[in-house]
């Protein structure tokens, strides 16, 4: 298979891939690029970061198979490729542990204040005394899009002694009733919000949950609580939130894993905010994350050429 793989992934991976197919890599490539390199190509393999657009599909006639390795769909025209009759894989598992372990080192960095005692220590400043967390035994975890990354977290929380409140898009009793076999209790968003010390987002990017979290969402926080976005930049409306962060009431601090503006030279606006942690979209970004979505890669692609080759048997009996 002539295969195109523009986002970074397991170098064991790729040299496995590169024994077997004919693989060209060209990280984060911009459009008129990629619109290049995949006029040949039958598959398509990217993690987040480069959007591939309908046009990008229609420079590549020969494209069968897009393997996004991770949960979202967000950068990819997916109704473009359905009529293109173009295979979809994602690969959510592996990146629902390290999101899940992401999201509880940012709360807890949050909690016990850890950058702000590193760079006064760092300064020869010793804030013992005055640098007092807080602990999350004891306290509300409110989780807005419990799925399989957010019920993970859920799970975390349970083994830390939190009480855990969640809220899906789709909810029913069943679903009530499989969430509470995990500790979880299933609800609605106002509820989660109203009664959550730390927030937790793990929803994917659409039109329904752009700015999910917004100015009437953070006034209706408990007081003394913090906010994690480790899902997608947009989902929480960075203007509402820098407004409460600096004029409300509401909140002690913010950690953002995910922004509206990303990549090299963009200046978040809570840079120099003592309380908001920010980290550049590595909610999944460990070595362990990176192995797994290799393996799973290949045996995606290699289930994929073997159907093919059972397809092409078969037109052939009947030609």
């Amino acid at each position: 298979m002539r295969v195109l793989v523009i986002s970074s992934i397991d170098s064991d991976a790729i040299a496995k891939m590169s024994s077997e197919h004919d693989v060209k890599c060209h990280v984060n490539p911009d459009e008129a690029t990629l619109s290049q390199l995949i006029q040949d190509r039958e598959v398509l393999i990217l993690r987040s970061g480069v959007f591939v657009n309908a046009g990008v599909m229609d420079s590549a006639p020969e494209l069968k198979l897009i393997i996004r390795a991770g949960c979202g769909l967000d950068n990819i025209d997916v109704e473009h490729a359905r009529r293109r009759c173009i295979k979809l894989h994602t690969i959510p598992q592996p990146a629902a542990f390290a999101v899940s372990e992401m999201t509880f080192a940012l709360m807890l960095a949050l909690a016990r204040r850890v950058l702000e005692a590193h760079a006064a220590w760092s300064r020869g400043k010793w804030l013992k005394t005055q640098l007092k967390g807080r602990l999350l035994y004891g306290k509300t975890l409110g989780i807005i899009g419990a799925g399989n990354i957010g019920s993970r977290v859920g799970q975390l929380g349970n083994a830390l002694g939190m009480r855990v409140l969640g809220c899906v898009e789709y909810p029913t009793p069943e679903r009530a009733q499989e969430y509470l076999k995990k500790n979880i209790e299933l609800t609605d968003l106002d509820q989660v919000v109203a009664e959550a010390d730390f927030l937790t987002i793990h929803v994917p990017k659409k039109e329904s949950t752009k700015y999910l979290v917004n100015a009437d969402v953070l006034a209706n926080m408990k007081k003394d609580s913090f906010l994690v976005n480790i899902a997608r930049g947009g989902v929480v409306d960075e203007k509402a939130l820098y407004h409460e962060l600096t004029e409300g009431s509401r909140l002690l601090g913010a950690a953002l894993d995910v922004h509206e503006q990303e990549g090299d030279g963009k200046i978040s606006p809570f840079a120099d905010m003592h309380n908001v942690i920010l980290t550049p979209h590595i909610g999944s970004m460990t070595v362990d994350t990176y192995k797994d979505m290799g393996i799973r890669i290949l045996r995606i692609l290699n289930s994929f050429v073997a159907k093919q080759g059972e397809s092409q048997v078969a037109q052939e009996a009947l030609a």
